[in-house]
Formats: structure tokens, sequence, C-alpha cells
């Protein structure tokens, strides 16, 4: 009898185990990165000035709210030539009208337009964007996510 009841209460104390790790707060902030269009497509607008327009879709997918401190974009040629870099703080995306926070499983859409002279035609062989994303969680908790996207005209 007396192992039995041991038994019962093994059980019984497995099933509060089980249910309060299924009720436990979820994990920290993490975030996915999504560029339209990809391949950046570089519109050419006068002599050697090209708009390089592209959408970013950032996306909770840890369960915690996220908020941005910074987007950096380095652009390579011929592979691994850094040729641009520009980098967007938080107060910089918010003068483009976006915001920096990502609600838990939530999403936000940025558009970039930027301008750069490319006085060579030739330099959009074999060219790619890394785009980097570095921000906090709610918890305090720092995360980056990164990709990579080529460019065209």
């Amino acid at each position: 009898m007396r192992r039995r009841d041991a038994a019962v209460k093994r059980i019984i104390a497995i099933a509060f185990l089980a249910a309060a790790c299924a009720t436990a707060p979820r994990g920290g902030g993490n975030l996915s990165i999504a560029i339209t269009p990809n391949p950046i497509v570089a519109k050419q607008i006068k002599g050697t000035v090209f708009e390089f327009p592209f959408d970013v879709v950032v996306r909770e997918t840890g369960g915690a709210a996220v908020e941005i401190n910074r987007v950096t974009a380095d652009v390579f040629a011929f592979g691994s030539i850094n040729v641009a870099n520009e980098t967007y703080d938080a107060a910089r995306i918010h003068a483009m009208g976006h915001p920096t926070t990502i609600p838990a499983n939530g999403e936000i859409h940025l558009h970039f337009a930027e301008r750069h002279e490319v006085p060579d035609e030739r330099l959009f062989h074999g060219v790619r964007a890394e785009l980097r994303i570095d921000a906090k969680d709610e918890r305090g908790a720092a995360i980056t996510a990164t990709t990579s996207v080529g460019v065209t005209h």
C-alpha cells in the first residue's frame, strides 16, 4: 500500500511539474528579417546617381517585445570589397516615420530608398548587401539579426 501511495505521489508531482513548465514565461525576443525586392533593384536617377529602394519586414518570433537600436547596411562588390556602409540609429528610424518597437509576435515594415553615386555600372556585378539589426528585448537581452540580399540594376 505504501508503495502505491508513493507512486501516486510521484505521478502527481510529475503532473504538477509538467503543468508548471507549460505555463512558464516564454523565452526572450528573437527577430527574423525579410527584404523585398530580393535582389534590390537600383534605379538610375541621373547620370551616376542611383536610388536603392527596398522594404524590410522585421518579425519578432520569440514571444517578447523588442526595441530596435540600430540598423546597419554594408554593401560589398566583387565578393568582399566594402563599397558602402549606412547606419540608422533609433532616432533616425523614427525621423523616417517608422516605429522601432516590435510587439511580441508582431512585425514592423521599414522602407529605405538611399541614393548613392555609382561611378561605374560594372560595380553592379556581384554586389550584395548585408543588413544587421541590433535590438534589445523587453528583458534587456541583446538581440542581433542579419540577412544578405543581392543588388542589381
